[in-house]
């Protein structure tokens, strides 16, 4: 009898010993898994450990270099500082000359932009912000800079959105996710006749880069006054395996009516007469309905959500609106190429629909894999002014 106690002293010592070692292999197993790339930030992954290196661009750290910010001795703020000397905002911003074009960064990855902050000078229609990916010679975004913050009409305008914010007095913010494998690069082109001044700080993390993470990539067009019954372009000729995250556009009526009847179309992977997706009407689109007006009256009735919006209206004989979109939830999957459309109508006599000749300008955000096709020429100085 003490020999089978023994035996069973000896099992269960035995049993503990090896589910302690199975314990230990499976905490071993999760401890030596693969590092989080610190570039899927939201509240849940905000604890999680990462060997990504955040750092900055901005003009008091033209490099990003760890260890080699507030060094500047020149700069915008020299006089301010003149008592104070180094180290205490001597270059908070910069000076772009007429006709010019400032590198704001050059950044030597594998890495990724996780947040964009400036507050340019001037008429932001003549700001032309473009961002190159991986050596390319064609850009990946062009836009006039009011337009890609969701705020072209040359007005100060509260945006509160996932994507984007505009804050108190012109604080441009943009917080989509922009990976890059080499190197990326961004410029602003002052094509107006006078110089500006360009505060900012383009905040990016170093790290690997998933094979299964696309290009960002905004597009700007602008039609005044679209032709008669034909549908705006938003954007056409992409090619390439990816998805549509959102849309941004001023709507310049050019009659005092009401404009937002057209349907958005989704042309995608060989869609030719007809498209795969088309939405009910302009105003469902942006996530609205019944023409966004007051439900207590006094018309038109601005809105900011995460998703969706219409945070400026100009009134007027001729009223312009100003509209976002982000697919960021759902966006719109494609495989091979995609054309998006919307069409500008109103209603005329009898319940019957009318064709507009609206002015209409839009910003097209999405990622592709690369190479994207080359972008259309941006419109010239006297098409891009606001009327």
């Amino acid at each position: 009898m003490r020999h089978v106690k023994t035996n069973f002293a000896i099992l269960a010592c035995l049993t503990a010993v090896s589910l302690a070692l199975v314990l230990a292999t499976g905490c071993a197993a999760k401890k030596t898994g693969p590092a989080f790339d610190g570039l899927t930030m939201n509240l849940a992954t905000l604890p999680r450990l990462s060997p990504a290196m955040t750092r900055s661009i901005s003009p008091e750290s033209f490099t990003g270099a760890k260890g080699k910010g507030a060094m500047a001795t020149e700069g915008t703020g020299k006089n301010a500082a003149r008592e104070l000397g180094q180290g205490w905002k001597v270059s908070p911003s910069v000076r772009i000359k007429a006709g010019t074009t400032f590198q704001m960064a050059d950044i030597k990855g594998p890495g990724a932009i996780q947040h964009i902050w400036m507050t340019p000078t001037g008429d932001n229609r003549m700001n032309v912000l473009r961002i190159y990916w991986d050596g390319e010679e064609q850009p990946s975004v062009e836009c006039p800079a009011g337009d890609f913050f969701a705020c072209g009409m040359g007005q100060y305008t509260k945006v509160n959105s996932m994507a984007v914010t505009v804050n108190p007095k012109s604080g441009f913010n943009c917080y989509w996710t922009m990976p890059f494998r080499k190197r990326c690069k961004i410029t602003m082109t002052n094509i107006d006749d006078k110089d500006m001044v360009l505060y900012y700080q383009i905040d990016y993390t170093l790290t690997d880069v998933p094979e299964d993470m696309a290009y960002f990539h905004a597009q700007f067009r602008r039609v005044n006054p679209l032709p008669d019954k034909t549908d705006y372009t938003i954007v056409d000729g992409i090619k390439g395996k990816g998805q549509y995250v959102g849309t941004y556009m001023i709507w310049g009526s050019n009659s005092p009516g009401w404009w937002g009847e057209g349907e958005i179309k989704f042309f995608m992977d060989g869609d030719a007469k007809f498209p795969t997706i088309c939405g009910t009407g302009t105003e469902d689109y942006f996530c609205g309905s019944y023409g966004f007006d007051n439900p207590k009256g006094g018309g038109y009735l601005e809105f900011n959500t995460a998703y969706a919006g219409m945070p400026q209206v100009i009134p007027g004989d001729q009223p312009r609106f100003g509209l976002y979109r982000w697919h960021i939830m759902d966006p719109v999957r494609f495989e091979k190429d995609l054309n998006v459309t919307i069409q500008a109508l109103g209603w005329q006599s009898e319940g019957r629909y009318l064709p507009l000749k609206d002015d209409l300008a839009s910003v097209a955000f999405w990622y592709q894999t690369e190479p994207h096709a080359q972008f259309p020429e941006l419109p010239d100085r006297n098409a891009l002014k606001n009327k």
